[in-house]
């Protein structure tokens, strides 16, 4: 059984995606998260997946291309504590990634298909990895971060931005 996940393993920023998450193991919540992710996401009616309610905020779509963008991000990061030692990862923007994403040309079934693609993906990572591995260390944008932290920041970011859509969108 897996110790509980430490403050030390992760900036303080990500605390509020892994205090969304860490009530369900890791590959329970990955899981369970991909289904309701993709059931809700499903949901939007169409006339709603390119919908900004305020000036410059993203839509539906970009919110979702986002989520499998930062998935990829954090699965890396992971992926490099797990195999090497003494890694420094920089950071990324967010921001640059969705003005970069061409989200609202694509059709939410390809952003569907894409994001089953690369939860499926993920949990395939994280269920190779064995206790030790999970708790690796490496720096990510400047911070220490552990493999499962990364893990759990990805199921709790998911569901951060699926109460803001359900919140200022629908």
């Amino acid at each position: 059984m897996t110790s509980p996940l430490t403050s030390n393993e992760y900036n303080e920023y990500y605390k509020r995606y892994i205090d969304l998450a860490i009530s369900a193991p890791l590959l329970e919540g990955l899981a369970t998260g991909m289904l309701e992710t993709h059931e809700f996401f499903e949901s939007i009616p169409n006339e709603k997946l390119e919908f900004r309610y305020a000036e410059g905020k993203w839509t539906p779509k970009q919110i979702l291309l986002h989520i499998i963008d930062t998935e990829r991000v954090f699965a890396y990061r992971a992926l490099q504590f797990s195999r090497a030692s003494n890694v420094e990862i920089k950071g990324f923007d967010q921001d640059e990634f969705a003005a970069n994403s061409n989200a609202d040309n694509r059709s939410q079934d390809s952003l569907l298909k894409e994001y089953m693609a690369v939860r499926t993906s993920s949990i395939l990572l994280f269920k190779s990895f064995n206790e030790a591995t999970l708790k690796r260390m490496g720096e990510a944008s400047n911070f220490p971060l552990s493999v499962r932290a990364s893990g759990y920041i990805i199921c709790g970011h998911e569901k951060h931005h699926i109460k803001i859509i359900k919140e200022r969108y629908l």
